[in-house]
């Protein structure tokens, strides 16, 4: 098997135990679908203007749950240094760490997405675009997350710094990935936002491992 091979099992390993794994985003994120009615109100028509938007705005905030231990283990055991001189680039390596996040809580909140949406009202034959928006936006989120998590590295209460980091540039997918949806659903052309989604995850993707990478060289310096 190759490094990044058992680099990204290991990544996948490290994010399937860190402080519960998937099961805390998923629980948050089923928490906050489920509270939704009990504030603004068990009316469908109400629930169902909201659901897309909440559902979004529940799945940024359910994926900056893991992010703060993304680097900071690495970081306080001192495998980061270890990495940083092993053969392997340390930008392919931030790659492997993202992706491994990705997999392993950024997919299952990705499962958990349609079923939160048609609970809280969307359309049944949203379910299959409200998946593939989830998947790829939730890719976004995890390598412009790991931006956050490698800047906020040896600060105190780096998860703070992390959070008002990457909320800002959580924004895009969520308005892109939510204008797709809204769309779809009434009817008009949605192929534009779920295009701009998907570009900016591939720039977050190309460009995110190089600015992790001087980051966490930043912070070992």
């Amino acid at each position: 098997m190759s490094r990044l091979g058992v680099l990204l099992g290991r990544e996948i390993t490290l994010a399937w135990g860190r402080g519960g794994g998937p099961l805390v985003s998923v629980g948050f994120y089923a928490g906050v679908a489920t509270l939704l009615p009990l504030a603004i109100g068990p009316e469908a028509d109400r629930l169902a203007g909201v659901a897309l938007g909440a559902a979004w705005v529940a799945l940024a905030l359910a994926s900056l749950l893991s992010l703060e231990r993304l680097f900071e283990r690495d970081y306080e055991d001192g495998a980061l240094d270890l990495l940083t001189f092993a053969p392997t680039p340390l930008e392919l390596t931030c790659a492997a760490k993202c992706l491994g996040q990705w997999i392993a809580t950024g997919a299952p909140l990705a499962l958990a997405a349609p079923i939160a949406a048609i609970g809280l009202g969307a359309p049944v034959h949203l379910a299959p675009l409200i998946f593939a928006c989830a998947l790829i936006g939730g890719l976004a989120f995890a390598f412009v997350g790991g931006i956050g998590a490698a800047l906020s590295l040896g600060a105190r209460r780096g998860g703070l710094l992390t959070a008002v980091i990457v909320l800002p540039l959580f924004v895009p997918p969520v308005i892109f990935g939510g204008g797709a949806l809204s769309a779809f659903a009434g009817g008009l052309p949605w192929t534009a936002g779920f295009a701009l989604m998907c570009a900016y995850t591939a720039a977050a993707v190309a460009l995110g491992p190089i600015a992790m990478a001087a980051a966490c060289r930043n912070a070992l310096s």
